[in-house]
């Protein structure tokens, strides 16, 4: 049974961005890199529940956000997925400093949406973590991972809370490469899913199959931690599996979905900060309501989401990369889920 729960979130980073901060460097440099995020945090008329779902005789974790003023009956859902070493607290703006995910608090409040932020568990490494089909992935939890975004989707469909057709997934890092394991594997099927910087196993442990799910990719070209082009997700010194990249992931999707990889429709997005040295350009396969893959390519960006509101300091750059600062990323996300819906 679903119920409030009493016990913290697990420790870890700021919940969304990815693999090294904790791992490479002391405490008194993270405390460094929390003095150089800016992190706005306005009055949202949502209530944030921490709730438990037993999986298999484990009991898991994650919040989640409700609309005050949504009318009854079924909604949207949007399932959002940290990254390595974070937490779902934090991913929708608690502790000291939030992800830049939080923005769907306000996509929340805004559009009647619920939002339903996934814990993952402890891995080898002692950080939290997702089973997101990387083979070789030393870090990874062995847990059911496709198993738990299941059993929160049914529970909320079972009580006419979530609309089976409009269930979406968001994740970043280590969550975006889960996120397209749940586009292969969770049954029922997402309508839409978005992949900030993480794409495809290389080595896969999955056995899921290609089908039509619209996917989008946020990827920066200078990402030191999971290679945009493909290769070994590197952890400071230690290497944690392969991906085949955001090309390559976007091909698998496109042939899934039965897209023409030349109708592309191609964006370069207004430039908002003159002294951010990253631009973003947006392609788009296929049109709506059928299915489409879009890449937003960041170039020159680094390991972390595209924010418009939630910036890092340099500190932080010197780290992970630059941030590009001209688009949203949950907004580009809800932008390209909205329309959509399964079969």
């Amino acid at each position: 049974m679903s119920a409030a729960s009493s016990k913290r979130m697990p420790p870890g980073g700021r919940g969304a961005g990815g693999f090294a901060r904790l791992a490479t460097r002391p405490l008194a440099c993270l405390a460094l890199w929390i003095a150089t995020i800016s992190c706005p945090a306005p009055a949202l008329a949502i209530d944030k529940q921490d709730l438990t779902i037993d999986v298999a005789g484990v009991q898991r974790e994650y919040l989640l956000a409700t609309p005050d003023n949504a009318a009854a009956g079924p909604r949207p859902l949007v399932l959002v997925l940290h990254g390595h070493l974070g937490t779902a607290a934090n991913a929708l703006g608690g502790g000291i400093r939030p992800s830049p995910l939080s923005a769907w608090s306000d996509i929340a409040d805004r559009e009647h949406v619920l939002v339903a932020a996934l814990q993952g568990l402890l891995g080898p490494d002692r950080h939290t973590g997702w089973h997101d089909c990387r083979l070789d992935a030393f870090e990874n939890p062995r847990s059911d991972d496709v198993a738990f975004a299941e059993r929160v989707v049914d529970r909320l469909v079972q009580a006419q809370r979530a609309d089976p057709h409009r269930i979406y997934v968001m994740g970043m890092s280590n969550g975006a490469i889960m996120s397209l394991r749940l586009a292969q594997e969770m049954h029922p099927a997402p309508a839409a899913v978005a992949a900030v910087s993480g794409s495809m196993a290389a080595n896969s442990s999955c056995k899921g199959t290609p089908r039509r799910v619209s996917v989008l990719l946020i990827g920066g070209t200078a990402d030191p931690i999971v290679p945009f082009g493909g290769g070994t997700v590197t952890l400071g010194r230690r290497k944690s599996g392969a991906v085949s990249g955001v090309a390559a992931s976007r091909d698998f999707w496109l042939h899934a979905d039965g897209l023409d990889p030349a109708a592309a429709r191609t964006t370069t997005l207004p430039h908002h900060a003159a002294a951010d040295p990253t631009h973003a350009t947006r392609v788009l396969y296929g049109t709506s309501p059928g299915p489409q893959v879009e890449v937003l390519t960041i170039e020159g960006g680094g390991h972390v989401e595209p924010s418009l509101r939630f910036h890092y300091g340099w500190f932080y750059s010197k780290i992970v990369g630059n941030q590009n600062q001209d688009v949203e990323s949950a907004e580009e996300a809800w932008s390209f889920f909205k329309e959509k819906t399964a079969p």
